[in-house]
């Protein structure tokens, strides 16, 4: 990451998020499950290469710009309890849902607990 000159702020993540390459449309599905801990989630299926590349995308456009990222690898899922009971584990792990078109990408900041949309840009 180029150094950035003394006392120049960061470019807001809007900002740097309108210049990333997006993939077309692509679909997405639910599908198989377990827990992390007391946290049930649902897997995701589909073009998972489309998602990837996206957030990929996303990743280098923020690191470059000096913003913040979550370092962990990232685990395609949807958080559906965060006090999943063991009689849950065997739905979720049979699940497979409908697909979906994933039509955009949404920057979501989490402010105490709380999760809010900040901008949406669409995908071709």
């Amino acid at each position: 990451m180029p150094p950035r000159p003394a006392g120049e702020a960061p470019r807001p993540p809007e900002v740097v998020l309108e210049a990333v390459p997006r993939p077309p449309s692509f679909r997405l599905r639910l599908t198989g499950g377990g827990r992390f801990g007391s946290v049930g989630w649902a897997g995701l299926g589909g073009d998972l290469q489309a998602l990837r590349t996206l957030r990929e995308s996303i990743r280098v456009a923020l690191t470059d710009a000096g913003l913040p990222i979550d370092p962990r690898p990232f685990q395609p899922h949807l958080t559906v309890t965060y006090r999943a009971a063991t009689d849950l584990l065997p739905t979720l792990a049979d699940y497979v849902g409908p697909d979906w078109p994933v039509t955009d990408f949404t920057l979501v900041e989490s402010t105490h607990g709380e999760y809010h949309p900040r901008h949406t840009w669409p995908l071709p």
